[in-house]
């Protein structure tokens, strides 16, 4: 899964390399529940992801790549990120009282077959309200992208740590590792002793990888992509 668009950087969903035996997610960054001068809009959320992310675009590389599939993500850091969501279409939601009434609304829109995946994305500080929302509804979310780069972890030790304790809080199967390039937490291949480190000692399985951002990415040619790519293919091989 890789967040893009977020930054303002004229990115394209083609920049990216993908290989054709990975499922692919493309999370777009934002749609934000406020209007250019930061005014709420009660539930109405607007994309403000970088232009070329068209659904035009997003049609052509469904074409060429039926392993992608994109996905919307609400609010993010810029409102309450406890109301982050991420849906497999752009969808207008009724928020009313609490973050609980999104997870209620894709319950149903699961269930109708309107959305295919849902996903959460906690850090540190939103982890408790996640985690009651997780205990009431985690049957109807996907995955679980906790931001493991926000608890700022320096080395493959210390994110082993991380992850197992955060494993023992939402479902293990679930939850995915994730890296910011050129951010916070563990960096370069230090991220990669570490998925080795929770496969050998901690005996995770790696079900995927979660990537902050596609937007950064780019002025090193996708490096974390490609490798975290490769990385995922060998893990199912051997």
């Amino acid at each position: 899964m890789e967040y893009i668009g977020a930054t303002g950087i004229p990115i394209r969903l083609d920049d990216v390399p993908i290989e054709d035996d990975i499922d692919f997610h493309f999370l777009l960054g934002f749609a934000i529940d406020s209007d250019q001068s930061g005014n709420p809009q009660n539930g109405k959320f607007s994309p403000y992801w970088a232009s070329p992310l068209t659904p035009s675009s997003i049609a052509d590389m469904k074409a060429s790549h039926p392993n992608v599939k994109v996905l919307a993500s609400l609010s993010g850091w810029s409102i309450d990120t406890c109301q982050n969501l991420i849906i497999s279409k752009e969808l207008t939601l009724i928020m009313k009282d609490s973050p609980e009434e999104i997870l209620v609304q894709l319950t149903l829109l699961k269930n109708h077959s309107v959305i295919s995946v849902a996903t959460i994305a906690p850090f540190y500080s939103t982890a408790k309200p996640y985690l009651e929302l997780f205990k009431a509804y985690g049957g109807v979310i996907d995955f679980v992208n906790y931001q493991f780069y926000t608890d700022k972890v320096k080395t493959p030790k210390g994110y082993l740590e991380s992850f197992r304790f955060w494993a023992t809080q939402f479902d293990k199967n679930k939850l995915l590792p994730s890296y910011e390039v050129k951010g916070r937490g563990i960096q370069g291949d230090a991220f990669f002793d570490a998925l080795s480190l929770l496969e050998r000692n901690g005996s995770f399985e790696i079900n995927g990888i979660m990537i902050f951002s596609a937007d950064a990415s780019s002025s090193n040619d996708y490096y974390y992509e490609k490798k975290s790519q490769q990385y995922l293919l060998n893990s199912a091989s051997g």
